[in-house]
């Protein structure tokens, strides 16, 4: 008769990853809100794979995003994103961080509705600008004032990621403390799925 390991205590990503139910965790939301970050941090508490979707894009096709959308443009990118994400949420339990368009694509969104738990991590322009502002690939941004777009990309595409099952504010703190926003965001979801 073996005697349980009393010594290791249940953490926050024990409890998280219990209330999925074995579901993916997919995270949605704009360029610069932090799913990379963010989702490598609860993946590690939650002791599950992480995978980032543009990563995996990029890998299959051997270009980088901003190469594929010069060479077949949005709308074959877009395509090419829908079978990744189909083929990546066939498995798991994993964490998943998704470009900022997929959500926004009818029948990927369909396939992250059904391949786990959404979580949108939501951010205001001023923290998404600050972001993104240090990097020069992003191909959305490529315009003559990348601000604006960005704030226009806002407009349009906050509705629709307002279907996410869980929202999480992104905001200007240490990704830690946004991670733990996420846990314990999973946690309250479970409980009011529980009770209702």
């Amino acid at each position: 008769m073996s005697i349980p390991d009393l010594a290791k205590p249940v953490t926050l990503g024990d409890r998280a990853r219990a209330a999925l139910h074995g579901r993916n965790l997919i995270l949605v939301g704009l360029m610069g809100a932090g799913k990379s970050a963010i989702g490598r941090i609860i993946a590690q508490q939650m002791s599950l794979p992480f995978i980032d979707t543009d990563a995996e894009i990029e890998r299959v096709s051997r270009m980088t995003i901003p190469e594929l959308f010069a060479t077949y443009g949005e709308e074959e990118f877009r395509a090419l994103e829908t079978r990744v994400i189909e083929r990546l949420l066939r498995g798991g339990p994993r964490v998943v961080s998704t470009g900022g368009g997929a959500f926004i694509n009818e029948r990927t969104r369909a396939a992250i509705q059904a391949g786990g738990t959404s979580l949108w991590l939501k951010a205001d322009l001023e923290v998404l600008w600050e972001r993104v502002s240090k990097r020069d690939n992003r191909p959305l941004l490529k315009t003559e004032n990348p601000k604006q777009t960005l704030k226009n990309l806002m407009d349009l595409r906050y509705p629709i990621y307002e279907k996410a099952d869980i929202t999480v504010q992104s905001r200007d703190v240490r990704k830690e403390q946004v991670a733990g926003d996420v846990l314990s965001a999973i946690l309250s979801a479970a409980k009011e799925g529980a009770s209702s």
